[in-house]
Parts: structure tokens; sequence; C-alpha cells
């Protein structure tokens, strides 16, 4: 005798779980690149948020009397550590990456009832609060470690970011001070800057801060997020529509501006390998509880933020941009679902249906 169940008739295994695992390892190779150029403390905060982040996933779960071993495993929590590790300054103090993810699992995740529900990116969200909390230490990065004036190792990460001070007395000021006695910025910043300044793009791309197309050490980090991001789109963890259309609307504004006005407005590659842009466009834009959902919104989402990225970096008081983008269309994203659901099978469009309703009153 034949039994049939219900569907669905295939069971698989932890497809939330799942994705989050392979998100992880896709992030390996601009993880390892970007700790390659700007040295151990990346690595340092990658471990330390991730587990900051379980702490506080876990302690929550118990404070609302939820299961903790079956959520933990979901990796929901692992992603929001490592995402908020791999976007602030390496030899951020301890402090800081503890109260970006405290508030990243708690406010922006689970006040609002958990993985699922949160309407803005929980990584972002702990971003932004310490961005603009404390923005001294969060515009505190170091140039690549070929520009550093003192070497700095695994320990002196370590005590560093603990201490706020290497074992010999070093901070990170006296790290990210040249030879030349002044104090070394990022490239973003230190275009804006520059810029404000009278100079031109031409004179700004000469400093040594520089490398072929964009900041020094960064074009190999963003190149080596944009393998981790075809990785995912390969494996099919993310659709093309975010990061496609994010990356053609960044390239497009830069190339209209600079044509024009080359010597006030950088060309397309310093934007799209600058900063955390291949990180945001993959990794982060495309986080699937709070960006658009339908295929067409995904698109107008994406070019949402392309747009904000490069407006507030070229316009605004802020050489980074991703972040804000991120969760201003994250506030955008049901409004944008709602004008852009697909026609349901079977059921005409508007206008067809109006030009039905205008042949049976004739």
């Amino acid at each position: 005798m034949l039994y049939r169940t219900p569907a669905p008739h295939s069971i698989g295994g932890n497809q939330v779980s799942l994705m989050m695992i392979t998100l992880v390892a896709a992030t390996l190779p601009g993880m390892f690149v970007q700790t390659y150029f700007f040295g151990w403390g990346v690595l340092i905060q990658v471990i330390f948020a991730s587990f900051i982040a379980l702490l506080t996933e876990a302690a929550i779960l118990h404070l609302r009397q939820r299961p903790i071993k079956k959520t933990l495993f979901d990796g929901s929590a692992l992603v929001t550590g490592w995402l908020i590790g791999l976007a602030i300054p390496s030899v951020a103090p301890w402090w800081l990456t503890m109260t970006a993810v405290i508030f990243a699992i708690i406010f922006a995740k689970h006040i609002y009832g958990g993985l699922g529900y949160n309407p803005f990116n929980p990584a972002m969200a702990g971003y932004v609060l310490v961005l603009i909390s404390f923005p001294v230490q969060m515009t505190a990065w170091l140039p690549v470690s070929a520009l550093l004036t003192e070497s700095l190792g695994f320990i002196d990460s370590v005590w560093l970011i603990f201490t706020e001070q290497t074992s010999n007395g070093l901070t990170v000021n006296l790290l990210r001070t040249g030879v030349d006695g002044f104090t070394l910025a990022t490239p973003l910043d230190t275009l804006k800057t520059d810029l404000n300044n009278g100079l031109m793009v031409s004179e700004i791309l000469n400093k040594n801060i520089f490398g072929s197309f964009a900041g020094k050490g960064w074009e190999y980090v963003n190149l080596a997020y944009l393998i981790g991001g075809l990785f995912l789109l390969y494996k099919k963890i993310i659709s093309w529509q975010i990061p496609f259309s994010m990356l053609i609307t960044l390239f497009v504004f830069s190339f209209f501006f600079s044509v024009f006005t080359p010597e006030q407005y950088p060309g397309p590659m310093l934007h799209l390998l600058s900063g955390a842009t291949m990180m945001g466009a993959f990794f982060i834009a495309t986080d699937p509880v709070s960006a658009s959902t339908t295929p067409k919104g995904r698109i107008v989402y994406g070019i949402g933020i392309g747009i904000l990225v490069y407006v507030i970096r070229t316009f605004g008081g802020y050489p980074e941009a991703l972040a804000f983008a991120v969760l201003l269309m994250n506030l955008s994203a049901p409004t944008i679902d709602h004008f852009t659901q697909p026609e349901v099978y079977g059921h005409g469009s508007s206008q067809e249906k109006e030009r039905t309703n205008n042949r049976g009153n004739i």
C-alpha cells in the first residue's frame, strides 16, 4: 500500500545555517588580504566580535526563554559579529567593538523579535552607532603595513586593541604618523579633505597612500571581496540584482562626474575599489531580511544604495557611506516591494483589466 504525505516532499537541512556558513566562507579571501595589508588586528577583531555576538545572542535567548542551541547554530549572530569585525578599524579598542556588537544583537535584531523580523541590517546598525558616537576611534584606520614607521606584530596588535597601546607604549596616533610627521588618514578621507583644501584629484592620487587604481591595499581587498561575492552568486546564496545594480549605478555616477570635471571628481575605479564597496555590495546590501525581496525591487534597492553611496561620499560629511546608504534603503524596502510585486499567474496587469472593463462598458 502506498502512502502519500503532505507537501513538501523533500526534506533538506537547515538552509539558514548553510547560507550563513557559506557567506562566512566567502569572506575569507577578503579577510586574509585585509589582514595581509592591515595587520593581525583584522583577525583579532573578527574573532572577538564573533565571540561577543554569540555570547550576547545566548544571553538574550535565555532572557526571552527561547531555545539557545538551535538559534545559535543558525549562524545569524556569527555573521553579524563577523561583518562588524571586518568593518571597523583593525586596531579599534575592544570596548568599541563590543558596543557595536551588543547594540546590533539586542537593539537591531531581538528588540524586533529576532531573525526574520529585523527591519534594519544589524551589523550596519551597530556600525553606525559607534561611527556617530565615537568618530575619532572609528576613523583611526592604520595605513598599509608598508607605510608604518613601526612594525606591528600579533602581540602588539592584541596589546593595542585591549590596552590602547603596544608593549612599547605606542598609541594608534603615533603609529599613524608618517615619516613626514603628518598623520595618515584613509584614502577616501584623504581625498575628501584634500579636495576641500583646494587640491586637484591628480595631485591627491600621487600621494603614497594611493595605489594604481585606488587606496593602496584597499584595491586588492575589494578585488578579494569581489571574488567572494561571485562565489556567493555561483552558489545561489544571493541574487545578482542588488550587487550589480549598486555597482553599475556607482560606476555611472562617478564616470559622469569625472568626465566633466576630472580634477574635482575621481573616476569610477577609485569608488569601486575603495573602502567597503565590494563587501557592502555582496555581503551587506544583500541581507535577505532587511533588503527588498522582489526581482524588480532588488534592482531599485541596489540603485538607491549606489546613488546614496556616491552622494554621501562626494557631497556628505562622511567619506565612507555604505552603512548609511544600506540603512536608509532598509527603510524604503517595504515600500519598494509593495510597488514592485510581480503579476500573479493568470491575472492580467492593471492596464489590461482597465481596458477589459472599458470594452465591457461600450
